[in-house]
């Protein structure tokens, strides 16, 4: 049979769209801050290394279920805090969950929610990420945009 690979990524960061674009209006503005209580999990992994680890999944004989995310998640807490300092702006400006599930309804348990997930099996066949650090892969979309 034909060699089966399941992608499964986490939060994609790309400037201009996803959450990292909805995200950069507000915290250059000077208002962004955590979600909720800021602990949950954000798995995330740059469009850059998405688009490399999938160029690299066509060539290897990998199979079955890989996890498309950074080596070092963070939560949404340590997310906030590295887009703030990435753009030299506070983020006081917490939105409690209520807000949230006010606003986006049943989506709210997609952020608010807790996944940290690894990208095992990937980092194990040897890939490597060029932005596996949050700081700076903020930096260079930041710079990219």
């Amino acid at each position: 049979g034909a060699r089966t690979v399941k992608i499964r990524t986490g939060l994609v960061l790309e400037p201009t769209s996803g959450a990292l674009g909805k995200m950069l209006p507000l915290f250059k503005l000077g208002v962004g801050g955590k979600l909720g209580n800021g602990k949950q999990w954000w798995s995330w992994i740059t469009l850059h290394d998405q688009i490399k680890a999938i160029c690299y999944l066509l060539e290897k004989e990998i199979e079955g279920p890989v996890n498309l995310v950074s080596p070092n998640p963070a939560t949404n807490q340590e997310f906030t805090a590295a887009l703030a300092r990435a753009l030299r702006r506070p983020a006081l400006i917490p939105v409690p969950s209520f807000a949230l599930k006010i606003a986006l309804g049943g989506f709210s348990s997609e952020i608010l929610g807790s996944k940290k997930v690894l990208p095992k099996k990937l980092s194990d066949s040897g890939f490597e990420f060029d932005y596996p650090h949050l700081a700076p892969a903020l930096g260079a979309l930041i710079n990219e945009k």
